[in-house]
């Protein structure tokens, strides 16, 4: 189960489609249940300030600087709707704050696509700090410099056509879409936690700008936003503690957590590489690494609704719970003849051009590759008669050493 719940979190489209799904039913409610929302107005209008500023907290301690420059515009933003957007847009200041606002924070948003996920609290998040000031500052200068001209034929160019639906030109809704497109693919061709945050950040204040003329919407969307990152974070916490970085799959603190909370009747089984430590020195450590997250690819594929987790270097462990070692052995050994016969194309990193477009031409032009073949070993033992995880390890541990003097590439009890 908690494999099944953490990959779903992971998963591109649940970062996107939860997220556009609540964006979609908040835009209903505003429509429809705003005397529900004028309840609770009080709290709504102070949450965003709370839960961004609880995230630009929790986020430094938890190594995700990204989500805290994400946090940190989004409040910022936030108070500049509160505090200089709630006079009719037909004031020329209001009107000019509103474009501005709704063209900097995706500009801005999006720019945290790029950045290195360094602290808040450090020399880069000074600099950031500074380049937001900068540009307040600018913004400032340029609004008292034209808000007293006549601007009405601005206004009413075919570029700021005003729209039956919303009180957002355009050309600026088109801005939004085209921003959050782009953080939607970061989402599917990167899906870091912070590719999530910014595109929550993105949807929702693109929302703000497009339904301005609704009450409520800035404090019910950004809200709803900080919820959102608030979620996002602890996933990525979790994530960050429990789940091996290169594999992607969970790591030993994840296994001592499920081995915690195991019933009577299991069964473990201990995996290792063989002649790892031989093949990482003949082929470098980019290739072993390839190595071990391909293994880790073809692990996960184990029937039996087996949990997998990378124990540590080249051992992984598998667990079935529920099931005897007689009940998990034919799963065990289509999983390494699986292995065994897989063929892995060997690149020379030594050779690899530094240019990308350099390397995809060489990569279209050589059509011999270089195939290799890597073996496991596997030991495995089940919960009688005792139930004691740490012996039942050790077990399986012990099968795994035998199978190994045995000649390897094979499954030992």
């Amino acid at each position: 189960m908690q494999r099944l719940s953490f990959s779903i979190f992971r998963n591109p489209g649940f970062r996107f489609g939860i997220p556009s799904l609540l964006s979609f039913l908040m835009v209903i409610s505003l429509k429809e249940g705003r005397e529900t929302l004028l309840v609770y107005q009080n709290l709504l209008l102070i949450l965003p300030y709370i839960l961004f500023a609880l995230i630009i907290i929790l986020s430094q301690p938890f190594n995700q600087g990204r989500t805290s420059l994400v946090a940190l515009l989004m409040i910022i933003a936030y108070y500049i709707v509160q505090n200089h957007l709630q006079a009719p847009l037909t004031n020329n200041t209001a009107k000019l704050i509103y474009y501005l606002l709704a063209t900097l924070l995706p500009l801005n948003l999006l720019l945290v696509h790029k950045l290195p996920d360094k602290r808040l609290w450090s020399l880069f998040g000074g600099y950031f700090c500074l380049f937001i000031a900068i540009q307040i500052i600018w913004s400032t200068i340029f609004i008292q410099y034209i808000e007293k001209s006549d601007l009405s034929s601005l206004w009413n160019s075919g570029l700021l056509t005003q729209l039956h639906f919303s009180p957002l030109p355009l050309l600026f809704i088109f801005w939004g879409v085209v921003v959050a497109g782009t953080s939607t693919f970061m989402i599917l061709f990167r899906n870091y936690g912070s590719d999530q945050a910014v595109f929550i950040g993105v949807l929702f204040s693109s929302l703000t700008f497009i339904f301005f003329q609704y009450g409520l919407v800035s404090c019910s969307a950004f809200t709803l936003a900080a919820l959102l990152h608030m979620f996002n974070l602890i996933i990525c916490s979790h994530e960050q503690a429990f789940i091996d970085q290169l594999t992607a799959i969970p790591g030993r603190r994840a296994l001592e957590t499920e081995l915690k909370n195991l019933g009577k009747t299991y069964t473990l089984a201990m995996l290792d590489i063989d002649h790892f430590k031989k093949f990482n020195d003949l082929y470098g450590h980019k290739t072993g690494d390839n190595v071990l997250t391909l293994v880790a690819q073809l692990i996960t594929k184990v029937g039996g609704g087996a949990q997998i987790f990378r124990y540590g270097g080249e051992e992984f462990t598998i667990l079935f719970k529920g099931k005897k070692s007689e009940q998990c052995e034919e799963h065990l050994e289509k999983l390494r003849l699986a292995i065994a016969e897989y063929n892995l194309v060997l690149r020379n990193y030594a050779e690899r051009p530094d240019n990308d477009k350099q390397g995809s031409m060489t990569r279209k032009n050589n059509v011999i590759h270089r195939y290799i073949h890597v073996t496991v070993s596997i030991g495995i033992a089940d919960s009688e008669p005792t139930s004691n995880p740490g012996i039942v390890l050790k077990a399986a541990d012990d099968a795994l050493y035998r199978a190994k003097e045995s000649g390897r590439n094979r499954l030992s009890h």
